[in-house]
């Protein structure tokens, strides 16, 4: 079975981010990058399937720049057989849209014909945790989202998901749509031996033309603002002051 992993390249979650001083969007200037951490963890579900004997390829792919090439060797060291960029933009500010995005990916499917997509349940740049959704939607495949358990038994994809009321756990048929939650696994560390594998091993690049995608925003950013600032904490002499503090502010 082939499984394909969407990867995006976001900036690294331990970067404070900038809002650019006209409101119109995130700095990116001097800005380190990473992998979406959920995909991370989507990469290492994929690994863990393969190291069980359940998966025969892995098969990287990103949406994006051509920098996000950086991104599929990361999954390449981790483990990933090879992998595919669809260069869609030419500005790093320029974020494809979920639907775009699905829309480009159903074409990789239909040319790489995978039994199970495993992908993060959403980027932590833009939260919209909808491509897995929607590509299920495109494709007519089952899906299983906000995965925190994954097994593969037969021909079905056995999922635990993370809900307001607990677990719930659903049998779903293969080909099927995964997205992955935070407490499935935790990602391994590329050793260096097999960073250095990871520049020889193939990585094929097209454009969202070859699938005949328009990636033309349907989105209009309006405005992008820094939340507000924390305001300062007082400090109070006994419980009768702290009481009353409380009160004044309508805390109480």
């Amino acid at each position: 079975m082939k499984v394909l992993v969407p990867v995006k390249r976001v900036i690294d979650y331990n970067v404070k981010v900038r809002v650019k001083a006209d409101g119109s969007g995130v700095d990116l200037a001097n800005v380190k990058m990473s992998m979406n951490p959920f995909d991370e963890i989507a990469v290492e579900a994929a690994i863990r399937l393969k190291e069980a004997g359940k998966a025969d390829e892995i098969v990287a792919v990103s949406v994006g720049v051509k920098q996000a090439q950086e991104t599929l060797r990361t999954a390449l060291a981790m483990g990933a057989d090879r992998a595919i960029l669809v260069v869609a933009a030419d500005d790093v500010h320029t974020d494809i849209e979920p639907l775009a995005v699905a829309k480009i990916l159903k074409g990789v499917i239909d040319e790489e014909q995978p039994g199970l997509v495993i992908a993060g349940k959403q980027a932590i740049d833009n939260d919209m945790n909808a491509t897995g959704q929607m590509l299920s939607a495109l494709l007519g495949w089952s899906q299983a989202t906000f995965a925190s358990e994954l097994d593969v038994d037969g021909d079905s994809a056995v999922v635990t998901r993370e809900v307001d009321g607990g677990l719930q756990t659903i049998k779903v048929t293969m080909p099927s749509i995964v997205t992955v939650d935070l407490r499935l696994n935790e990602p391994r560390y590329a050793s260096l031996p097999n960073i250095m594998k990871a520049k020889k091993k193939p990585l094929d690049e097209k454009t969202a033309a070859d699938y005949g995608v328009d990636v033309t925003p349907r989105l209009e950013v309006v405005k992008t603002e820094e939340p507000a600032a924390r305001a300062a904490g007082i400090k109070v002499g006994s419980v009768d002051e702290l009481v009353e503090k409380l009160k004044e502010a309508g805390a109480v």
